[in-house]
């Protein structure tokens, strides 16, 4: 039988979204008659990636939990029970063969639904350091994919497969491409590139840091291609008007930026590290310290341990930063050193390993 039913959960941001996308796509080659059926959080940008990718999607009146006391924290529970009722609702009607959650508020409620009817189910965690939704969930998931060793100190033993995060396929053979990247963005190939990545939505005190060295790169003969996020583009679109600098909010062809780049500097989120070590070039992590149990130091972290990239923190950046880069753009050997090991970290078969997984509980 391979017309299986296919439900799929993630979201919030890009890294949650792109993997269940890359899942699916593996998944919907391997049974052309799948059907497939997202659910994600009603008002964040799954709404309109996942219809982009080709595929339907439900979503629920959710959201995480803020840290501290607001109006959204005393409408969680209200939330919470109207997703899980919606929840059942949408597996009652779609009766999926399996469950795939990547993380995100809205896999919470849908996976608990489907893991109380015995749908068999498997999580992916992207993270080093797990989500709280992730966690919740594992004791009552088939299978836990994860990207990163050691994480048995959170999840059941007997159920973590080490295999990677997915990422896009576009990325995997950058290296041949330096040249065509650069023309694509119209660079100088004499001069080193920059790429500054914060993130789908963007990256405040990225932005800010890039802003304040704009003179300094000048001085270091850098040109740089900024993704500055969509939230932040009306501040510093007009830095365009400088030489040698672009202004971009979105990156949509993200293959070509990687590909003319000679350094990034970029945040930690799990989706970005992983296609980083694809990437095999030197990198600087400056993680958002903003974000659920900072779980964004601890990648950078587990990278920079290794000696494969270099970790930055928002509160040392005005200190140190300029320190970093002079000695990175200084030394080839270095850059070199940085690039070769990150890339012996990356896991490029994530995406087929995890549709092994599925495809084994399917078989069961």
């Amino acid at each position: 039988m391979s017309h299986y039913k296919i439900i799929l959960s993630g979201g919030g941001t890009g890294g949650h979204i792109y993997p269940a996308i890359a899942i699916a796509n593996e998944l919907r080659s391997r049974f052309p008659d799948a059907e497939f059926l997202f659910v994600g959080a009603q008002d964040r940008m799954e709404m309109e990636k996942v219809p982009q990718a080709g595929y339907d999607i439900e979503g629920l009146w959710i959201s995480g939990i803020q840290r501290k006391l607001t109006l959204r924290n005393l409408m969680f529970p209200f939330k919470l029970i109207s997703s899980l009722l919606k929840s059942r609702k949408i597996i009652n009607a779609f009766q999926p063969d399996i469950a795939i959650g990547t993380g995100g508020f809205a896999s919470g409620p849908l996976l608990k639904v489907a893991t109380s009817k015995g749908v068999p189910s498997l999580i992916q965690e992207q993270n080093s350091y797990p989500g709280i939704t992730n966690k919740l969930l594992s004791k009552k998931v088939d299978k836990i994919c994860v990207a990163y060793e050691g994480l048995e100190t959170f999840f059941p033993k007997e159920k973590i497969v080490l295999t990677g995060n997915p990422i896009r396929k576009d990325l995997l053979n950058v290296e041949n491409k330096h040249i065509e990247g650069k023309d694509a963005f119209s660079l100088i190939h004499s001069k080193h590139t920059l790429l500054v990545l914060g993130g789908s939505l963007g990256a405040g005190r990225v932005n800010q840091l890039i802003e304040d060295k704009l003179e300094y790169f000048k001085q270091q003969g850098i040109q740089l291609i900024w993704q500055c996020g969509k939230l932040y583009y009306q501040q510093y679109k007009h830095y365009n008007d400088i030489e040698n600098v672009q202004v971009h909010a979105f990156l949509n062809n993200m293959d070509m930026a990687y590909a003319a780049a000679d350094v990034i500097i970029s945040r930690a989120g799990a989706s970005s590290v992983s296609e980083l070590c694809v990437i095999g070039k030197p990198v600087i992590f400056i993680p958002s310290p903003n974000v659920a149990e900072d779980h964004q130091t601890k990648n950078a972290k587990a990278i920079a341990d290794k000696n494969a990239a270099i970790l930055i923190k928002e509160n040392d950046l005005d200190e140190t930063f300029e320190n970093h880069f002079n000695r990175l753009m200084s030394s080839s050997e270095k850059r070199q050193a940085l690039g070769q090991h990150i890339k012996s970290l990356a896991l490029v078969n994530a995406t087929k390993d995890i549709a092994d997984e599925v495809e084994k509980l399917l078989k069961r």
